[in-house]
């Protein structure tokens, strides 16, 4: 619980969208907590209490308004940016691990103990890794309740919950409502058997066309399905496989998603990774802020405002793609990875349209034959290395990894170099402030805009750009290929390798 403040209370007088998801306002006569966009009319300074998260104001005895929703606003961004223990602890918490493996299994992951983790959480949040984990199963409920037809009782399983009893008093207890009156606010209709249609909100605005267009420009046969309003593709998932379909609304705020589930118990994972990919939980006013001071940026920022940080479920599948794309056409990269998905991804129980397998596992590719797919010798050992050190567990790549220790075990790799680790770190991680040194597009990006490059470090000369040079990164590129239009289909791919 934060000290009352000042910014904070006229945030909530002035309905300010930028603090959702940063901050809670509970009112202490009501017992109910908002998001400071609420519509409601304001409480009274003397009434009035903030929270950083949702769990530690459900923690203090409030409940969630039933108007403004604020149990599923977007996330704050400040959690994907920061790389400290507390933010990796809330991205795997978000990721389920807690779930899967329990408070434990988190701490031992994040390689302290069970105390230390505590204290650290309720310290910043006002609830520690068990609060928010529950906090996450009954947001799923929710999910499930208001987005299918699936009995309670297996909803209450799928959520992750041990008893029909239990499900009922988290229910009741987090929403002051019973499942089935929560159940007669759905909406949405099944995509099949096991499929859920739901609505993931962002902060306006939001540059869809050019994410699409990333997702596109690099579909992979088998794997994915890109269009120029929506993207679907596989997962693999802890419980079995998966198929999205997102489609982004700009004008409501909300991508419209649709999962096809193995598994009903890995929605949760499943919907942490889709708002990793159209990264959700950014925070463009702040990215614009920064980037736009800048006179390099300042007119890319304005022409395309709320550009994402585009991102994949899996990081593995960001190092072999990486890999593979090595200074060849997209075309001639995307024939390379439909051979690699049709030869060694593992099929899907049920096709979704022309998506019929899930990216090969680091285990399959360690003992593949990669010789005639096309690749170079080089290539075939990086891949080999690659593979082998993340089936030992040797290089991780999640979003509760370390992110610069996750950098130099990639560079530890025969083969893999600096621009591979940030570009990784980019894709894989979603981390903010990622820039891949060397990269020639980027060099050709900023001399076109003017400034010159004389050979210095490139790397060096992004630090200008922190904590936000991801962006940076995707608003020179997207420069670059528009400067290049009208160009060959068998263009090299804006993003041109130097691992030096």
């Amino acid at each position: 619980m934060f000290e009352l403040d000042d910014a904070y209370y006229r945030a909530v007088g002035t309905r300010d969208t930028r603090l959702d998801g940063r901050i809670f306002s509970a009112v202490t006569t009501t017992r109910i907590y908002c998001r400071p966009s609420c519509p409601a009319r304001t409480p009274k300074r003397e009434n009035v209490l903030f929270f950083r998260s949702a769990a530690g104001a459900q923690g203090a005895g409030f409940r969630p308004c039933r108007r403004c929703r604020p149990d599923i606003s977007p996330d704050s961004p400040e959690w994907n940016q920061r790389a400290d223990l507390v933010a990796r602890a809330i991205r795997l918490i978000s990721d389920g691990i807690v779930d899967e493996h329990g408070v434990q299994g988190l701490a031992g992951l994040l390689d302290v103990s069970e105390r230390h983790l505590h204290r650290q959480m309720v310290a910043e949040l006002g609830a520690g890794p068990l609060p928010l984990a529950r906090m996450r199963r009954a947001q799923t409920a929710r999910l499930l309740l208001e987005s299918t037809d699936l009995r309670v009782t297996d909803i209450a399983y799928s959520a992750g919950y041990g008893s029909l009893r239990q499900f009922n008093a988290s229910i009741v207890e987090t929403y002051a409502l019973t499942p089935s009156q929560l159940r007669r606010r759905r909406g949405g209709h099944p995509l099949q058997t096991g499929g859920i249609a739901l609505q993931l909100r962002f902060r306006k605005p939001y540059a869809a066309e050019p994410l699409l267009a990333f997702f596109a420009a690099r579909a992979i046969t088998g794997l994915e399905i890109a269009t120029p309003d929506t993207y679907s593709r596989s997962m693999r998932l802890p419980h079995g496989n998966g198929v999205l379909r997102a489609a982004p609304q700009v004008e409501t705020g909300q991508i419209a998603v649709q999962l096809c589930l193995d598994d009903l118990r890995d929605l949760t994972q499943a919907v942490n990774r889709i708002r990793r990919m159209f990264d959700v939980d950014a925070d463009p006013a702040a990215v614009a802020d920064a980037l736009g001071s800048d006179p390099l940026l300042r007119s890319l920022v304005r022409a395309t405002p709320g550009l994402r940080l585009a991102t994949y479920p899996d990081g593995f599948e960001v190092a072999v793609r990486s890999v593979i794309g090595q200074r060849v056409s997209l075309r001639r990269a995307r024939a390379i990875g439909a051979q690699v998905v049709a030869r060694w991804g593992t099929p899907l129980a049920a096709p979704v349209d022309d998506i019929t397998h899930v990216f090969p596992s680091s285990e399959t590719l360690a003992e593949a034959d990669l010789s005639a797919i096309g690749l170079s010798s080089g290539q075939q050992q990086a891949l080999r290395a690659l593979s082998e050190a993340v089936s030992r567990g040797t290089v991780i790549i999640d979003p509760g990894s370390d992110r610069t220790e996750t950098r130099v075990r990639l560079m530890s790799v025969p083969g893999i170099g600096r621009w591979t680790s940030e570009y990784v770190a980019m894709r894989g991680l979603g981390d903010p402030d990622a820039f891949p040194p060397g990269d020639l597009g980027l060099r050709q990006a900023v001399q076109t805009l003017g400034e010159p490059m004389t050979g210095g470090p490139l790397r060096a000369w992004s630090h200008r750009f922190r904590p936000w040079r991801s962006y940076a990164a995707e608003h020179l590129w997207a420069h670059l290929l528009a400067a290049r239009r009208p160009a060959s289909r068998h263009r090299l791919d804006p993003e041109v390798r130097d691992n030096r």
